[in-house]
């Protein structure tokens, strides 16, 4: 689809959702994957690039599950409260420091938890069932072989993997990591997103405006939004609404993606379209969706452009529909929605129209464990951010539906 002018003269056409989608998806499948190894304590969200493989047993050693008595397991049987068994104390064993002797005949030594196995001993006998008496201990507990014992590779073996490749890595993916003594991991790099405000009526928190000028919100919300998803800020930049200025930050080198929020319609002044397709390609702009309708795709030299609309709520829902799954993919990351959903019960209907997707915001309003029941909040008003406050999560109306009745069952992305 080429890119055109639409400058005051509306959008021709608009792509769906799904057409927009398979344009992203394919030009991030072409794009260069770059990795880099870093320090385990930096790896906690981060997309492995490479499997990870033990090159030792864990434990690496017998090792007691209990504090007790290492004792020969044959030697308990028949213990009892009424009937216990006594045997001599020898020594004791504990974490890192080993008993280096060999257990004999109605010998026992005491241990901890994670203690290694004397040499002669089969299992453990916790102190629970246990008296110490001088020099001896008296057990009032049978136990098998290798009752209470941690056995080597128990846990995991030589050779095994323990990661594979793609895994988002999580707190416990770490400890295990770290549990097979590696101290670092090669895992995607994360996508460099540079940010780009524009609109001269916007002004900073903080600073004096005029009348006619609004706080700038859009800034707050990507720079709350990409991190979620993986993306690394390259920059954030506050530009004019001049051709330069705009052009100036959109060919500035070292971002992988680059988000332009305002100026992506078809007023006098929305040059960035324009410029996005002068200075690479732009075959995205416009897509039958409401808001965001219009958002566009693009590219300028390595970097992918996703222009996003610069009323809030357009923002945000442009950024979850696109940028968003851009910088998932980008970070080696699922492009599925990045929120939990539940199914619920719509208590009022939604009014749609077909050949467009809605991002219908909504309220939970009964949440049970058998029953969850949510209320339309709004599909309009896409300058109204608060509404996305009021909100606990949206729900996504397909282009081939005309609305979705009151009683009918929907998927609700929850924000939190």
């Amino acid at each position: 689809m080429p890119a055109h002018d639409v400058r005051m003269s509306g959008f021709r056409t608009r792509s769906s959702v799904e057409e927009a989608w398979e344009w992203l998806d394919d030009a991030l499948a072409g794009t260069a994957i770059r990795n880099e190894t870093i320090p385990i304590e930096e790896a906690f969200g981060r997309s492995l690039a490479a499997p990870i493989r033990s090159e030792i047993d864990v434990p690496g050693f017998d090792r007691s599950a209990m504090d007790g008595y290492a004792v020969i397991a044959d030697e308990t049987t028949g213990a009892s409260d009424y009937q216990p068994i006594r045997l001599s104390v020898v020594g004791q064993s504990m974490p890192g420091e080993a008993w280096n002797g060999s257990l004999q005949p109605q010998q026992a030594v005491r241990i901890m938890t994670g203690a290694p196995i004397p040499t002669g001993a089969n299992a453990v006998v916790p102190v629970e069932f246990t008296q110490a008496e001088g020099d001896a201990v008296a057990i009032s507990m049978a136990v098998g072989p290798f009752k209470h014992i941690g056995q080597t590779g128990e846990d995991i073996q030589s050779g095994a993997t323990v990661v594979e490749a793609g895994r988002l890595l999580r707190p416990q993916d770490v400890a295990v990591i770290a549990s097979i003594g590696i101290p670092s991991v090669t895992v995607r790099c994360q996508p460099r997103v540079r940010i780009i405000i524009t609109g001269n009526e916007l002004v900073s928190p903080g600073q004096e405006k005029s009348p006619h000028q609004i706080y700038e919100a859009n800034s707050s919300l990507l720079l709350g939004t990409i991190p979620r998803d993986g993306g690394l800020i390259e920059s954030v930049n506050f530009v004019e609404d001049t051709e330069s200025a705009i052009e100036n930050a959109l060919l500035a080198p070292g971002a992988d993606l680059i988000l332009i929020s305002g100026g992506s319609s078809v007023g006098a002044e929305d040059f960035a379209p324009s410029l996005v397709a002068k200075q690479g390609e732009l075959p995205i702009h416009g897509i039958a969706m409401r808001p965001s309708s219009p958002t566009g795709l693009g590219r300028v030299g390595a970097a992918l452009v996703v222009l996003l609309p610069g009323n809030p709520v357009s923002c945000l829902c442009a950024y979850d529909f696109f940028a968003g799954r851009a910088v998932r993919q980008l970070a080696g990351r699922s492009i599925a929605w990045p929120f939990r959903q539940v199914q619920a019960k719509l208590e009022k209907k939604i009014v749609s129209a077909i050949g467009r997707v809605d991002y219908c915001r909504v309220v939970v309003k009964d949440e049970q464990v058998d029953k969850i029941a949510v209320i339309p909040l709004a599909i309009s008003g896409a300058s109204i951010l608060s509404s996305t406050t009021r909100a606990d999560g949206f729900v996504v109306v397909p282009s081939e539906s005309e609305g979705l009745p009151e009683g009918s069952s929907v998927t609700v992305m929850l924000y939190s």
